[in-house]
Order: C-alpha cells, then sequence, then structure tokens
C-alpha cells in the first residue's frame, strides 16, 4: 500500500506525487457570531444526500454533511475530510481510509467506519432511487447491489471503528472525487430508519451547521454546529434561507439590508443595471464554473457526418456577439472543457471566427450553395434569442437553420434519438460538471457510451481509439500519474474538437451579490463545488 495523503492538524493537499500542505484561511481578526438571510424562488425539494441534485440544495446539503473527501473553499482540489488519510494499493485497486476520532453526528452519537459503510450501500440500494448510484459504479460488487434492495456492497468494509475498507473492480482515477460527491456524504443509520423517506426533511449529519426549523413554502433555516470537528467552523451562528422570493424582490430587499445573499443570482433583466450601478460595487462576485454551452452536429445526419460542414459551422458562429446577448455573463470558448477544469489547454487556438474561410469550406464539402437544416433549442429565455444569433451567422455563409423551439424534456428527447436533431444549442441544458476532472465532461457527453438512445452524446460523435485512450487515462489511478493522466485528456479533448462534433461557444461565469456586511476567503461565494456559496467559510464583519 502507498500512503498518499495525511492530515492531521492542518490538511495536506495531493498534487501529483508531492504533498503540498494547505492551510485554514486565518480568523483570528474575524470574530463568531452573527446570521444570514438568503433567497431563493423556489422551495427546497430535499436535504437528503442520497437524493438532493440540484444547484440549490447542492451547497445546503455539502453545510450539513461531510464525506470522506472534499475540496480545498474556493477551488477544484481534493482535501481530505472525514477521511484523516488514505492508502491505495499498488494496483490502484483498494483503497484503505483512516476516519478522524471524535467526529460526532448532530444527534451527539460519534461517527464510526460501520457509517460509511452503511452510506454507501444506502445510495446504491435501488430502493433509495438515488440519482448518484452509478457513480460508485467501480466498487466491487455494485452490480449485486444495485439489483436487489438490501444486498451487501460487497466491496466495502468496516474493518474497526476508525478504518474502511473499499476495494473496486476496476482502477478508477475519479474514486476520489467520487467520495467528495454528496451522494457518498456519511448519515446515521438510526435516523434515516426513523425518518424514512422523510429524512430529507430532517437531516442528520456532522455538517458545519444543523437543521433547526423548516417552515415548508416558507423558510429552513441553519444553525451553528458546536461540536463540529473543523475547529473556528463554522463562523455564522445562523442561517435563514427564505423561500418563494421573487429574484427581483430579492434584490431589492437586498439593496435595502433586509437579505445577505440573493440565491437565485441577479436577474438577467436588471444585470446590466446592477452591475454598473455604483453602490453595489463591492457586493457582485464574479467567478468561473464548470460549464460549457456548445451546439452539437450529429455526425450521423448529413451533412454533418462532413468534417469540413462541421469545421465550416464552427467558423460561423460569432461567439462575442453571443455574449453580449446574455450581457456579458460568459466568455467565448473553443474547447469543450471550461478554463477552471483540469486538462483545459490554454495553448489550443481552436476555430476562430472566419464567415469567408467557413464559406471556403462549404464550398469545398460540395456545398457552395449551402444546405436547409433543423437546430433545436430550449424554448426559454435566453435560449430562443441565443438560436437566433445562431441561424443568423448560419445564414451569413449560405446555411439555413430552422429554429425547433421546443419544451426542455422535448428537446433532450430529440437529441437522444440518433436521427432526429440535426443541431442542438444547448443552452439551459448545457453541461456542468459533477465533480473537477475532466473524465466527467467526456463519457456521458463525447464518449461512445453517450452515444445511445437516450444518451446525452446529442452529436452521436464515436472515436474508438479516443474511447480506448480515455477508458486507459482513466485507469490510471496512482498519484504519481495524476500529471501525465490530465495530459492525456488535454490531448483527447483537443483531438476532438479538431473533428469538431461541437461548436463550444462559452464559459458561463457565476455572478453572487451579497451585502457588504459579508465575508470570506477568496472564492467562497461563487465556489466551483459548493454551488453557489460555501457557506461555512462565510463571516459576518458586525458579529459582535
Amino acid at each position: 500500500m502507498k500512503k498518499w495523503l495525511l492530515a492531521g492538524a492542518a490538511a495536506f493537499l495531493l498534487s501529483g506525487p508531492a504533498m503540498t500542505l494547505v492551510t485554514t484561511p486565518a480568523h483570528a481578526q474575524v470574530k463568531q457570531g452573527g446570521s444570514m438571510t438568503v433567497t431563493y424562488k423556489d422551495d427546497v425539494s430535499t436535504l437528503d444526500p442520497a437524493i438532493g441534485y440540484d444547484w440549490q440544495n447542492w451547497s445546503m446539503i455539502k453545510s450539513l454533511f461531510d464525506g470522506l473527501m472534499d475540496y480545498k473553499p474556493g477551488t477544484t482540489e481534493l482535501v481530505p475530510d472525514l477521511a484523516e488519510s488514505y492508502e491505495i494499493s499498488d494496483d490502484g485497486l483498494t483503497y484503505i481510509f483512516k476516519l478522524r476520532q471524535g467526529v460526532k453526528f448532530h444527534n451527539g452519537r460519534e461517527m464510526t467506519a460501520a457509517d460509511v459503510k452503511y452510506s454507501l450501500e444506502r445510495v446504491v440500494n435501488p430502493a433509495t432511487q438515488s440519482p448518484g448510484a452509478g457513480f460508485f459504479g467501480a466498487i466491487k460488487g455494485f452490480d449485486a447491489a444495485s439489483a436487489e434492495a438490501g444486498t451487501a456492497l460487497e466491496g466495502v468494509t468496516a474493518v474497526d471503528d476508525a478504518t474502511v475498507k473499499i476495494e473496486l473492480s476496476r482502477p478508477d482515477a475519479t474514486f476520489l472525487h467520487v467520495m467528495a460527491l454528496n451522494f457518498a456524504h456519511v448519515v446515521p443509520a438510526e435516523e434515516v430508519e426513523k425518518y424514512g423517506a422523510d429524512f430529507g426533511k430532517h437531516p442528520v449529519g456532522t455538517g458545519a451547521f444543523k437543521l433547526a426549523e423548516w417552515t415548508l413554502g416558507q423558510r429552513v433555516v441553519f444553525e451553528r454546529n458546536a461540536d463540529y470537528y473543523h475547529e473556528g467552523l463554522p463562523r455564522l451562528d445562523q442561517i435563514v434561507f427564505e423561500v418563494g422570493q421573487e429574484p427581483i424582490v430579492a434584490l431589492l430587499r437586498l439593496e435595502r439590508g433586509e437579505v445577505d445573499v440573493a440565491g437565485d443570482g441577479i436577474p438577467p433583466a436588471k444585470f446590466l443595471e446592477t452591475k454598473n450601478d455604483p453602490k453595489f460595487k463591492d457586493m457582485i462576485v464574479e467567478g468561473s464554473q464548470l460549464h460549457t454551452g456548445y451546439v452539437t452536429m450529429n455526425v450521423k445526419m448529413p451533412p454533418f457526418d462532413n468534417l469540413k460542414v462541421r469545421q465550416a459551422v464552427n467558423m460561423a458562429i460569432n461567439k462575442d456577439r453571443i455574449v453580449r446577448i446574455i450581457n456579458g455573463r460568459a466568455v467565448p470558448a473553443n474547447q469543450p472543457l471550461p478554463p477552471l477544469m483540469p486538462g483545459y489547454d490554454e495553448s489550443y487556438e481552436g476555430f476562430a471566427f472566419d464567415p469567408a474561410k467557413a464559406k471556403a469550406l462549404l464550398a469545398e464539402a460540395g456545398f457552395a450553395d449551402g444546405f436547409d437544416t433543423e437546430l433545436f433549442v430550449a424554448n426559454t429565455d435566453p435560449q430562443p434569442r441565443i438560436a437566433q444569433a445562431i441561424q443568423q451567422d448560419l445564414a451569413e455563409i449560405g446555411i439555413k437553420a430552422a429554429i425547433k423551439s421546443l419544451a426542455q424534456a422535448n428537446v433532450i428527447a430529440a437529441g437522444g434519438e440518433e436521427d432526429q436533431a440535426p443541431m442542438i444549442w444547448s443552452g439551459g441544458m448545457a453541461w456542468i460538471a459533477d465533480f473537477p476532472d475532466p473524465s466527467n465532461f467526456y463519457g456521458p457527453i463525447l464518449g461512445c457510451g453517450g452515444a445511445v438512445p437516450g444518451g446525452w452524446n446529442w452529436s452521436w460523435y464515436c472515436n474508438e481509439e479516443l474511447d480506448a485512450r480515455a477508458v486507459k487515462a482513466d485507469s490510471m489511478a496512482d498519484p504519481s500519474q495524476a500529471d501525465a493522466r490530465i495530459e492525456e485528456w488535454k490531448k483527447i479533448f483537443t483531438a476532438i474538437q479538431d473533428e469538431a462534433p461541437w461548436v463550444p461557444v462559452f464559459n458561463e461565469q457565476r455572478f453572487t451579490i451579497r451585502s457588504d456586511r459579508l465575508a470570506g476567503p477568496d472564492g467562497i461565494f461563487v465556489d466551483p463545488v459548493h454551488i453557489p456559496v460555501h457557506y461555512d467559510y462565510v463571516y459576518a464583519k458586525d458579529a459582535q
């Protein structure tokens, strides 16, 4: 076994075979106490980590529960959490996690290895109906446990109260990222069994906050967990989530000092006015997301089976103009991976906007007079307006694209059929990574495994050679291979874009607006993983 990561009083962050010390942000000048109010338009669906999977409850769940792994605040860098240390076998098939001692659930009971085993078995149990069950497919015995309720997950063993052994059926370099997902967060069996399907309304975890109140349709209140194992966290005593608040009303209330964070962000109709208003200058926080918006071209449908046609489409679309349509809330993209994602190639140039060259390429492909096609788009603003801009750009080179504006579910269904959607603008459905690893941008949306009926690979692009390289890259589980693995993913994604199954259009930026009485370390108000806010690290400047 190789011991790759340790965390005692301080946390160590893995970077290839070397280890770098990560220190907790200094809080000597920060006072404990205070409250913050966050607004949302919609009610919270659930706070069960095995079930919750939308951007609203994601960060809330992460403040109630913990997993073996997490990310350095404001970054995509893995750090240990409930795990104090871990070891990986030479073949990459066995992980042994040593747990922190003295960690308590909100009900006062100390967490043990048996709770980790229970939580993982619960999430893959088909009776739980977890949308995240598939992430654990590499664990030995997954097929049996996910097929029949109550079947033990063979690959997970509680060696003793402080030691968990997890055996995989295949090496998986993303496994530690999976252990940082909400779905892997640890829950106490007695509370789940007590509340059954209602556990999501009565959550009990080990997190920085615990549930104090939930009035359906009105508000959810978190209070500080005084027994939290991360010394000095959280800084706030209370968080109040008010639901049923229209975003424009929330913005007005924030301006009046009644709200601290507008959870739904700045309303699009008020974005430029708010951004340009001097009084909001220090209250708006911008950050990158693990997001790419793109146009797919179905390579199984002529004429998009022709590389020159796909290249021409890439050169025809004016991405800067599209970014202007959404008031600058994105940056133009030239490759599938977003800039924040490991494997993004800063040197890659892609296809520059060049209508004249695009028209010449169409002529070389045998379409000097252009052709007719269809562009599918979700029918919620601003997606149809973006589709119209794309339509106008394509018309400039002779491509007449009829827009099919449909409900999002219908667009997704059409993309999952081999011969239904020649082109799709992915806006509103664009890919946001489940975790910060390039493989998550490949398999579902560009790999052969996603090019199946009902799949999310709407370009129906399948390069078996690249697929084999992707499998090999994800088998590079030895941390000493981390840098080489990312370099391989970089080459895979630029090779894909050279074949142009997509037009990467933009990488959306997240803008959070907060009251000026709140502060925290860099990045936590637009945390790329604890979307949208890493609540554990927020503090009130006026705390008494």
